[in-house]
């Protein structure tokens, strides 16, 4: 499954974010759905997002080279200084990502060893990913680390606030292992979150009675921040106590709601292409939805709701779907023959379904877009299109005339063993 992805499930109807492999219908803890769209950013951007919400970061400066280093090293004048790797994945610091410098010329040559190298985490899968950018923060002086985060609760159709005291280690091990040490709080969009629930959240963490008002002041910025930035995940992890008494993100991560960038039309400078698979950006100009997993079954659908429900069928006859990828309600022939470019272009596909559902497009016309792509593109492996709705006979009859390599079934079951027969 794609691996970019970050709070998910605490109970049954609750989405919480991490960016491991999800199940096409369900998630991991620090996980968004597992097909929403959303747009990633690096951590120094969003604690530059923060800042500006009056929610309190270290001091920090970027660094794209070890000269670079060394001086926000010397700029800082802390001992030690953090060296962390920026790339769109958790668990950084067990994958040797996040590092303690003593000195200026320590932070240069771990910012050697780091830039150009392949980060592997749990999130990133074995290929890992390349760091470009570093990181450089003050060290400071911790006393206890907990944990924060903001996402929409599906079910409920409203932000959920959560904290839990088992701050500063995988979220997703406290949410399996010791759900009740999560605590949440439901907010509701027309009044916003409360100071009380604030208060609530930041008594249920064990903070000292001095530091609670400063706790639900932190906490009630964040909140401001989600809201105003469109923000699909904001999760604080950890969220810090210093042993002088103050609160701080220690670390922040900040997803975007795609269908609101258009209402911030400077996010699209934060947007880091190379942290993206190529095939999902090449699948965006094309405005097709597609995400790359890890199977060898490709899936042309037109509907998320069809798609996720073809990938669990074809799970459930023995296969692996090797993609999502939702053509939309026009599936005309330039963009079927984008998405087969899309699809083929990943050599781990050995069959196509096309699982298309006639509603407002017609079948014959899908069909003829498939047959049109097909013959330009000169397709090679088995290809099982399932059609349904208005004009499907039609459809069907241009399928079966095309003589290409396609394979016409009769329904999602029938087509979900064919395909994972042709797929070997």
């Amino acid at each position: 499954m794609r691996r970019d992805h970050g709070l998910s499930t605490l109970s049954t109807s609750l989405v919480v974010n991490s960016e491991n492999s999800t199940p096409p219908t369900g998630g991991q803890i620090g996980q968004e759905p597992a097909f929403q769209n959303t747009m990633k950013i690096h951590e120094y951007q969003g604690k530059e997002l923060l800042k500006k919400f009056n929610v309190p970061v270290p001091r920090g400066i970027v660094a794209r080279s070890p000269e670079e280093a060394y001086q926000a090293a010397k700029e800082l004048a802390t001992t030690p200084v953090v060296v962390k790797a920026q790339i769109h994945a958790g668990g950084r610091g067990k994958g040797g990502g996040v590092k303690l410098a003593k000195s200026a010329d320590e932070a240069q040559e771990i910012a050697r060893q780091m830039l150009g190298m392949k980060l592997v985490t749990h999130q990133t899968g074995p290929e890992g990913r390349e760091v470009r950018v570093l990181l450089i923060e003050e060290g400071l002086p911790i006393d206890k680390e907990f944990y924060l985060g903001i996402v929409l609760d599906r079910a409920s159709g409203r932000p959920v606030f959560m904290a839990s005291a088992a701050g500063g280690m995988d979220i997703e091990e406290v949410a399996a292992k010791t759900p009740e040490k999560i605590f949440k709080e439901t907010i509701d969009p027309a009044v916003g979150f409360r100071p009380f629930q604030a208060r609530k959240l930041a008594f249920a963490l064990g903070l000292p009675n001095d530091l609670i008002s400063q706790a639900a002041k932190f906490m009630q910025s964040l909140y401001q921040a989600y809201e105003s930035l469109d923000a699909s995940l904001m999760e604080i992890n950890p969220f810090l106590l210093t042993k002088d008494n103050r609160l701080i993100a220690l670390d922040a991560k900040v997803n975007f709601d795609d269908n609101a960038l258009f209402r911030h039309p400077d996010f699209k400078d934060l947007r880091d292409l190379n942290e993206e698979e190529p095939l999902e950006i090449e699948a965006s100009k094309y405005d097709l939805n597609y995400i790359k997993l890890d199977g060898n079954i490709a899936c042309m659908v037109n509907g998320a709701g069809l798609a996720m429900a073809t990938m669990d069928i074809i799970k459930l006859a023995g296969g692996e779907p090797a993609n999502f990828l939702d053509v939309g309600g026009g599936a005309s022939q330039e963009r079927v023959e984008a998405a087969f470019r899309i699809l083929l272009a990943d050599p781990n596909v050995k069959a196509v379904l096309i699982n298309i559902f006639g509603g407002i497009v017609r079948c014959d016309m899908v069909a003829r877009g498939v047959v049109g792509a097909a013959n330009n593109l000169g397709i090679k492996v088995p290809v099982v299109v399932r059609l349904e709705g208005t004009n499907v006979e039609e459809g069907q009859r241009v399928i079966r005339d095309s003589g290409m390599n396609f394979t016409v079934a009769n329904g999602m079951k029938d087509a979900a063993e064919k395909v994972v027969a042709l797929a070997g």
